[in-house]
């Protein structure tokens, strides 16, 4: 599947693939994105075409952040999800690839623009810059599913005060860079804490426990009490469809702050987001989680979310 990228509504190579040197997103990371993935759609014969998961949650997602950060309040959301869907299609998904489901990256990235502050408006700049690549999904060892992953625990924080915290903006340099720490030391993801020491979720994923017959999970953004304290938490939109399926399962779903002690002492442990959808936690640090292997719950969810992305319409 070759990449397909398209810029403020023209098709480019990736070598052609140009945003002004005077961005705003280049210049001062203002701007929010998207990670999606799209797979065939069933019955589709020669698999060309496409469909995103839950690319309606993700562009509601996208349109709240937006507006609650001055981005813009002028998302046009129909348009722009018919948009993904058309580069989609237009990429090619090309036919199975050893024994497995062809997949893609989908990103897309808004951006404020050519931005000049002081002639913006405030319903946000005239021209944002819009983004759409698409790309072969990142292929992961079967292995990482099968026997679970090691996470590290990050020196650097999330403050819940910083009310950029909790959306998807295009800062994600200290995320990634606490990711790059983990795999430095063999580790395939890393827990960052907030600044109250409670659990926010992984670099790039959100996180569950599986405790006492509870499923634990952070408290995302939105999700506080009337006068709480902001969480600096994602709210996933992987995590809001295990979230469904747990309570298909009949598991309690408890949403709260959580202690590094709620995560150690569980009997499951495992992170989500759009990507690889539901990965087990063998261990944190030197401390295994349970018996160090996926447990039951966390088997039985991965099924299902392979099941889900199979079949969602």
């Amino acid at each position: 599947m070759p990449e397909t990228v398209w810029i403020n509504g023209r098709f480019l190579t990736r070598d052609d693939a140009r945003v002004s040197a005077f961005d705003a997103g280049f210049v001062h990371a203002v701007g929010l994105f998207e990670t999606m993935m799209a797979a065939p759609l069933l019955g589709d014969e020669d698999a060309t075409r496409g469909r995103v998961v839950g690319l309606h949650q993700h562009l509601a997602r996208l349109e709240t952040s937006a507006r609650e950060l001055g981005l813009s309040d002028n998302l046009k959301i129909r348009p722009l999800a018919e948009m993904v869907e058309h580069v989609v299609e237009r990429s090619g998904l090309t036919g199975p690839d050893q024994g497995e489901a062809p997949r893609a990256r989908v990103r897309l990235t808004v951006t404020g623009g050519d931005l000049n502050l002081l002639s913006s408006t405030a319903r946000g700049p005239a021209d944002p810059t819009v983004v759409i690549a698409v790309q072969p999904a990142t292929r992961y060892p079967s292995d990482m599913f099968e026997r679970g992953v090691r996470v590290m625990i990050a020196d650097v924080k999330a403050n819940p005060l910083n009310p950029f915290e909790g959306h998807k903006t295009l800062n994600y340099w200290w995320r990634l860079r606490a990711l790059q720490h983990a795999a430095a030391a063999g580790a395939g993801e890393t827990l960052v804490l907030q600044v109250t020491n409670h659990v926010c979720g992984g670099a790039v994923s959100n996180l569950f426990a599986l405790r006492d017959g509870e499923l634990l999970t952070p408290l995302a953004r939105g999700e506080e009490e009337v006068g709480a304290v902001p969480s600096p938490v994602l709210p996933g939109v992987t995590r809001a469809t295990i979230l469904d399926f747990a309570a298909q399962m009949g598991l309690r779903v408890v949403k709260r702050l959580l202690s590094i002690n709620d995560v150690l002492d569980a009997d499951e442990v495992f992170l989500t987001n759009s990507s690889w959808g539901v990965l087990p936690v063998a261990a944190v640090e030197g401390k295994a989680i349970g018996p160090g292997t996926p447990g039951l719950f966390t088997r039985q969810l991965r099924e299902r979310w392979l099941t889900f992305i199979a079949e969602e319409p």
